[in-house]
C-alpha cells in the first residue's frame, strides 16, 4: 500500500484511492427555465428517516451546477443494471432524455421511468464541500422495484448480482 498526502501533486492517487469504493449510480433531474435538465451522480447517500433526507453532491466546476444549486425541487433515480448507456448520456449531456420514458411531476421535475428507486425532493439545505456542494433533499416522495442495481467502482460501471 502506497502512503500519500494528499494535494495538487497527488490528484491521480487521490482519485484512484477513492474509487476503490464501490457506489450506485444515480441520475439526479430538475426543472429550470430552459427546460429539462439530468446529471449522472455517484455521490447519494440516504441522511435521515425523520425527517426523511438525502444528499448528493454536485461538483461546483460542472456547467449544470448553478441550475442545480437554484432548483427548489429535484429527483434522484437509482440506476439498473440495464441503464449503464442512460447513465453515461447524463454523464455527457444535461439534455439526454430523448427516447426515455419521462414525466412531469406536480412541481414540473422530469422523472425517469423504470429505475430501481426514485425519490422526489424539495431541496432542504445547501453546504459548502470545497469544490462540491452537499444539496439535502427532503423526500416527498418514493417509489422502487426489484432489479440489480448499476453500480462504479475503479473507474468503470458494473453490475452488482445480489445472488452471488
Amino acid at each position: 500500500m502506497r502512503q500519500f498526502m494528499p494535494g495538487a501533486e497527488t490528484q491521480r492517487q487521490f482519485r484512484d484511492a477513492l474509487g476503490q469504493f464501490t457506489t450506485g449510480v444515480t441520475v439526479v433531474t430538475a426543472q429550470t427555465a430552459q427546460g429539462p435538465i439530468g446529471m449522472t451522480a455517484n455521490s447519494f447517500s440516504s441522511i435521515s428517516m425523520d425527517p426523511p433526507l438525502v444528499m448528493w453532491s454536485p461538483a461546483k466546476s460542472s456547467s449544470r451546477y448553478a441550475h442545480f444549486a437554484a432548483a427548489k425541487h429535484f429527483a434522484i433515480h437509482v440506476m439498473a443494471s440495464e441503464h449503464e448507456e442512460i447513465a453515461m448520456g447524463f454523464a455527457r449531456s444535461a439534455q439526454a432524455f430523448d427516447g426515455l420514458d419521462v414525466q412531469l411531476n406536480a412541481q414540473g421535475v422530469p422523472l425517469l421511468g423504470d429505475c430501481l428507486a426514485r425519490f422526489e425532493c424539495s431541496t432542504y439545505q445547501i453546504h459548502d464541500a470545497g469544490d462540491h456542494a452537499i444539496v439535502l433533499g427532503r423526500v416527498l416522495s418514493a417509489a422502487s422495484r426489484e432489479g440489480e442495481a448499476l453500480i462504479f467502482c475503479q473507474g468503470r460501471f458494473r453490475a452488482f448480482d445480489k445472488k452471488a
